[in-house]
């Protein structure tokens, strides 16, 4: 690991030096995959440094706005970070977002492999207080961005990464909008450490992960807290992403503009 860490150095020098000349394209190169969906011209790859001095590797997605903007840490699915996430963040930043995606493998096992069945097990290996620290090193890195508003981040996360974005809820409260997309929520105890509103976006055939919502929702209700969830119709687990069951309907695009209205209001104002 300390080899994959020292390598990531040099690859993060590198990006630097050639992201200012070829602009976002460039780095998704250097990154060893094509730019999927170049809808902002503002995409780079940074390593975030960690309190005990392993890094985190990112991808960041800046808007053209003349404002600093709400920033908005994207959490991958189980399979570690992968093509779409970044284009998640891109997503996100051309509606004026600076968005972070880390890839929660790279600071214990480097960059997360292509073959997804490999990213699971990796995943599968991680523990809670990691991943928060993780996720803590991502958080400081936005804040100390001058083009981010310091007291307007939010998280949104997907599958695994959707319990991770619930879970972190319970451990930073100063996150001002959490959207958890088909994740299981945390340990029932943890819940009234929550200080953030919460937007849930649930596949209506994912019994596996809905069948828990009214206890959790009850339970949040009791506690005071703001959680909102909706379920799609034909949809099953993951359908935010391409080749999910229900992702070539209507309902993604609904649940983006979901996504979106909840973070105007809450990231916005």
């Amino acid at each position: 690991m300390r080899n994959s860490r020292r390598g990531g150095v040099s690859a993060y020098l590198l990006t630097a030096l050639c992201s200012a000349a070829i602009g976002a394209a460039g780095t998704w190169l250097l990154a060893g995959r094509p730019h999927p969906d170049a809808v902002t011209t503002h995409g780079e790859w940074v390593y975030v440094r960690k309190a005990r001095g392993d890094s985190v590797r990112a991808y960041v997605a800046y808007p053209e706005r003349r404002d600093p903007a709400p920033g908005i840490i994207v959490i991958h699915e189980i399979f570690g970070l992968t093509e779409w996430e970044p284009t998640v963040a891109d997503r996100l930043a051309a509606k004026g977002y600076v968005a972070v995606v880390p890839d929660l493998l790279s600071s214990r096992f480097g960059i997360t492999p292509p073959d997804p069945d490999s990213g699971r097990k990796l995943t599968a290996q991680l523990v809670p207080d990691e991943v928060t620290a993780d996720l803590d090193a991502v958080y400081g890195y936005l804040r100390g961005l001058p083009a981010v508003r310091k007291d307007r981040i939010g998280t949104i996360g997907f599958c695994w990464g959707g319990g991770q974005s619930f879970r972190y809820a319970t451990n930073n409260p100063d996150l001002r909008a959490v959207v958890v997309c088909y994740g299981p929520a945390p340990d029932s105890a943890a819940l009234a450490r929550i200080r953030a509103p919460l937007l849930g976006v649930y596949g209506e055939n994912d019994a596996r992960i809905t069948a828990a919502l009214p206890a959790v929702s009850a339970q949040l209700a009791a506690l005071g807290k703001s959680f909102v969830h909706d379920s799609y119709p034909a949809t099953g687990h993951g359908f935010l992403k391409p080749g999910r069951r229900g992702s070539d309907s209507d309902q993604p695009e609904k649940a983006w503009a979901r996504i979106l209205a909840f973070y105007a209001e809450y990231l916005d104002r």
